[in-house]
């Protein structure tokens, strides 16, 4: 366990002196496992140190949560017993078991008490979290797409594509003076599609997964998703391969090769062309949904790295629609450029609940 390998950020030097009570924050993706070291000051969380681990590296979450407390114990004089941590997937009534969407394990609060120094945990939902992350983003912490006026204290539609796709509506809580997300599994609701093209795409992907059941929009709008889309648009014969297309193939249609040439190559263009269509169609309708005029805002790794997807084209196929329209002009739109948002939502839920 000790040759464990993760990436280490400190955002500030770390006194025990400084903060009355120290948590542990975490969020647990198919790709990532980030856990940070929040201090505590008056329920305000201030993230110190963030730890990054690789999930298909890990055997089990047990592991990275002990290494990273041993870390803190060790390095700063830190003992943490009480945690917060998010994941992709579907929580249990309880609120005590995780069964992971992506990662290779699920998670068990009652697994974690046992196996590390832990005494209280939470479990919850991984855009749950980034839904609470909102509470405690700043200007710096987003791009604006798209202008409006945003009306303080509307809901709030939050929605990113990475490994998967997750959703959740913000609600302001006048009792708490913050916003409190509603957990949605919106994700894996039936991809409508509005073009031919998006119809030959579904058929597509329900041949190829040699399925008669509806397809996704996780299916479309995820690394998977990504995948699926290249490979109808490679089949289809419309672009000639590039200098390009034998490193993709070899990569098995990997969503990082399709995102590297998006500019250097027309299959890897039109793949993300289709990719943000369907983007735009998914936040029209979960806006329309909960009339979100506090905004909407995207998260997840896919659009971080191809903010150019974004554009106007984007914003006319978000405000496209017979009726709401004139609604939809009237909400902005921002991408989260913190990575740290789900964590920064772990720590703030951990630091008011856990006391």
């Amino acid at each position: 366990m000790a040759k464990m390998q993760f990436q280490k950020t400190e955002y500030k030097t770390i006194s025990k002196s400084d903060y009355p009570i120290f948590i542990l924050g975490g969020d647990v993706g198919g790709t990532n496992t980030n856990l940070g070291v929040f201090g505590v000051k008056e329920s305000i969380p201030k993230l110190l140190a963030s730890f990054h681990f690789k999930s298909m590296e890990l055997r089990r979450l047990h592991f990275a949560v002990s290494r990273t407390l041993s870390y803190a114990e060790e390095n700063y004089n830190i003992k943490i017993t009480k945690a917060c941590i998010a994941a992709a997937g579907v929580l249990s009534p309880e609120k005590d078991y995780v069964k992971t969407q992506n990662a290779p394990w699920s998670i068990s609060k009652k697994e974690l008490l046992e196996k590390t120094i832990l005494k209280k945990i939470m479990l919850m939902n991984d855009f749950e979290a980034i839904g609470y992350g909102i509470n405690m983003l700043s200007k710096n912490d987003v791009a604006v797409i798209k202008k409006a006026q945003r009306v303080p204290k509307a809901p709030i539609v939050v929605a990113g594509a990475g490994t998967g796709l997750g959703k959740a509506t913000l609600i302001y809580d006048e009792h708490t003076e913050a916003y409190v997300p509603l957990p949605s599994e919106a994700g894996h609701a039936d991809f409508a599609a509005q073009s031919q093209e998006e119809l030959d795409l579904i058929n597509f992907v329900r041949k190829q997964k040699k399925t008669k059941q509806s397809i996704s929009y996780e299916q479309i709008l995820s690394g998977q998703g990504l995948t699926n889309i290249y490979s109808f648009i490679r089949q289809s014969g419309k672009f000639k391969g590039t200098k390009h297309t034998k490193e993709i193939d070899k990569s098995k249609y990997s969503p990082e090769m399709i995102s590297k040439y998006r500019k250097n190559d027309k299959n890897c263009e039109a793949a993300f062309n289709t990719f943000k269509m369907a983007y735009a169609g998914f936040l029209k309708r979960c806006a329309i949904d909960s009339l979100s005029f506090g905004g909407i805002y995207i998260a997840g790794g896919i659009s971080s790295k191809n903010r150019g997807i974004f554009d106007k084209e984007f914003v006319k196929a978000f405000e496209d629609n017979y009726k709401m329209r004139f609604a939809l002009k009237k909400m902005p739109i921002y991408l989260i450029t913190n990575y740290n948002v789900g964590l920064l939502g772990a720590g703030f839920v951990g630091a008011r609940m856990l006391r």
